[in-house]
């Protein structure tokens, strides 16, 4: 039989059947180092041009100390700092030079200044013997003397035997 402090489960269960549970709001605050997160893990820029690197921080209580620091080839700590610790995250911001087209430009063009002296070259020094003969029945039919032509041109065709 159970003590007479502590009531027994049928008798808990009536007096939380009789006891209805009233529904309350409440907040609770939970207070934790930074949580700090880039709002961009990479960036892209030109340079010479203005950039804007981002973190943020969703947790409470909010940072109340911020610092950046650069470390590597483009590699942006941003640090923040409240009452209960440190949190960090990293943005990688990759720098064009505005250079960087025109190098793109003048390789493409010094690529085709090359294969029109080589094919000059070759024009060139082609023997004259080696011309290719377009005709196909060896050049055997007789040519046109006056045929029917463009009006002022003075063209001969072959005969279509």
């Amino acid at each position: 039989r159970p003590s007479s402090h502590m009531p027994s489960g049928e008798a808990l269960a009536e007096k939380m059947a009789l006891a209805p549970l009233m529904p309350q709001l409440g907040q609770v605050n939970i207070s934790v180092a930074p949580q700090v997160v880039a709002y961009k893990k990479s960036e892209h820029g030109n340079e010479g041009d203005t950039g804007v690197l981002v973190c943020k921080n969703p947790s409470f209580p909010a940072v109340t100390t911020w610092s950046w620091h650069k470390s590597g080839q483009g590699d942006y700590f941003c640090n923040g700092t409240n009452s209960f610790g440190t949190g960090d995250a990293t943005v990688n911001l990759r720098v064009r030079s505005r250079l960087a087209v025109l190098w793109s430009f003048l390789g493409i063009v010094a690529e085709v200044l090359v294969l029109v002296t080589i094919i000059f070259i070759y024009e060139k020094r082609r023997k004259p013997g080696e011309v290719p003969d377009d005709d196909d029945d060896g050049g055997s039919a007789p040519l046109k003397s006056n045929a029917t032509n463009h009006k002022d041109k003075n063209v001969r065709q072959r005969n279509a035997n």
